[in-house]
């Protein structure tokens, strides 16, 4: 019997769901602070729908956009970052606010990747990937 919507995932769960190896996640939780499993005790992970969303969202930024590890982490540090929920298709992290600082040249490159994004997205919703 499957699991329902709401319920927490496995590890193993999770990466099934997600295309992507065990190993993978648990290194995508080294790198990105953002990426928090409820664990219980002996370590094991459980995954909310929430973190499987996020997961995704880690997933297509790396595997389909093109963003190096270090450009998510970038982008979490410079625009901020939260979970757009959508179709899981479309879900995407997407800045909340704009940068802290006064770099205008930072706010524009921030404003172009949402942009940027924002295009894609269109795309794929109208068949044009």
């Amino acid at each position: 019997m499957p699991k329902g919507a709401e319920a927490f995932r496995t590890i193993s769960e999770a990466a099934e769901e997600l295309g992507v190896a065990q190993h993978v996640l648990r290194f995508w939780e080294t790198k990105f602070s953002f990426i928090r499993p409820m664990k219980r005790a002996g370590g094991r992970r459980f995954y909310r729908p929430s973190d499987i969303s996020v997961l995704a969202a880690v997933r297509r930024l790396l595997h389909q956009e093109g963003y190096t590890i270090k450009g998510v982490q970038k982008l979490y540090r410079e625009t901020g970052l939260r979970l757009e929920a959508g179709e899981p298709a479309a879900t995407t992290l997407s800045p909340v606010s704009p940068p802290t600082n006064d770099n205008k040249g930072a706010r524009i490159r921030s404003t172009l990747a949402v942009l940027e994004r924002a295009k894609t997205r269109l795309d794929q919703a109208l068949g044009r990937t």
